[in-house]
């Protein structure tokens, strides 16, 4: 393809690893910022891009933070969940799990019950207004410790929200050993909640497998160092168990170098189901359309590629059957309408 980008904008897409935070928008930030000047961060959107530029993992969890403290009332909750949405209907974006934190925001004084209502709402006004479909994936922060863990499990087992699917665990990686959440996980698995940590992004193969054993992952979080193990590139593979790739994500915190390196097209090649995702779109400068023209560079994709790429997002997903078939079946019909016109 010489130019992917106007198939992708149209093509109906899932996401299945963003953040709630990490996708507020400049406008969004610099409007809370406004509202809670004694905050370090920027209300001048231009400014943000500047203040979006990370020097390693650990400033990114810093800039990171110092957003979520933006964050201080249900209002701002829900003005934030709704405005993720509206960026999503943008790039078609159908149906998407967010990553939620709720321990950040309760823990600064948010009300929990209010907390969840103003989740639920946005993601009711989302799909009603919108056509765009969201669940919860309510994560820890790993940096927090086992206090963490403990809360957000009580919030996701006792306050569960309707919209709330899968438990995970995000934060850094390195110094934070993925065995010592495997009683919060059991908690959650029991609850019926689905297993979605993160591991390998930072560290070497062993927290895959890690997850994979101590946490019985799912699906995981970037996974990207999976590609030093051939045993654990089988496993994945034989196992489908998908990754969640975020491929601009894993440059802008210096996870990987380049795109040139980027191990995705191992994964590929490999036969693992990989997903494509955008992480923390804009303070990465991205969004999911970028991330699939990323892709389709990287593993020299056509239309149909991509299409099977979106198609791999569906079948990773947490959507019931029906849902499944539909948004599969709307990828297919676009797709094929698309290279009728092409041909013609």
């Amino acid at each position: 393809m010489t130019d992917p980008h106007p198939f992708i904008a149209g093509l109906p897409k899932a996401e299945l690893h963003v953040h709630h935070v990490g996708s507020a928008s400049p406008r969004i930030v610099a409007e809370l910022a406004a509202r809670h000047p004694d905050s370090q961060v920027p209300s001048d959107p231009e400014a943000l891009v500047d203040y979006f530029t990370f020097t390693d993992f650990a400033h990114f969890i810093d800039v990171y933070l110092s957003v979520v403290d933006l964050l201080r009332t249900p209002e701002d909750i829900r003005l934030l969940t709704f405005e993720v949405a509206r960026d999503m209907a943008r790039q078609n974006i159908r149906y998407a799990e967010l990553t939620v934190t709720p321990f950040s925001s309760t823990r600064r004084g948010i009300p929990e019950q209010a907390f969840m209502e103003a989740i639920e709402d946005a993601r009711k006004a989302a799909e009603a207004e919108l056509g765009v479909v969201l669940r919860w994936c309510f994560d820890i922060p790993g940096e927090a410790g086992l206090l963490a863990a403990e809360e957000t499990t009580r919030l996701a087992v006792d306050l569960r929200p309707e919209g709330l699917v899968s438990f995970g665990l995000g934060g850094p990686e390195i110094g934070v050993p993925r065995p010592q959440f495997k009683p919060y996980f059991d908690r959650a698995i029991a609850a019926g909640l689905h297993s979605v940590p993160h591991a390998g992004e930072t560290t070497g193969p062993g927290t895959v497998w890690d997850a994979l054993r101590e946490l019985r992952a799912e699906r995981i979080g970037h996974g990207i160092s999976a590609v030093r193990d051939p045993e654990l590139l089988a496993h994945l593979a034989e196992h489908r168990v998908p990754l969640e790739v975020c491929p601009t994500s894993n440059i802008a915190t210096r996870a990987v170098a380049d795109l040139a390196e980027h191990p995705i097209k191992e994964m590929f090649a490999a036969g693992v189901l990989v997903t494509v995702n955008s992480d923390d779109p804009p303070m990465f400068g991205t969004d999911l359309n970028k991330e699939y023209a990323v892709a389709a560079g990287l593993l020299s994709l056509d239309e149909r590629g991509i299409a099977g790429l979106a198609k791999n997002a569906v079948e990773a997903s947490f959507l019931d059957t029906a849902g499944k078939k539909e948004l599969a079946a709307r990828i297919d019909t676009y797709t094929a309408e698309w290279l009728a016109r092409e041909t013609a």
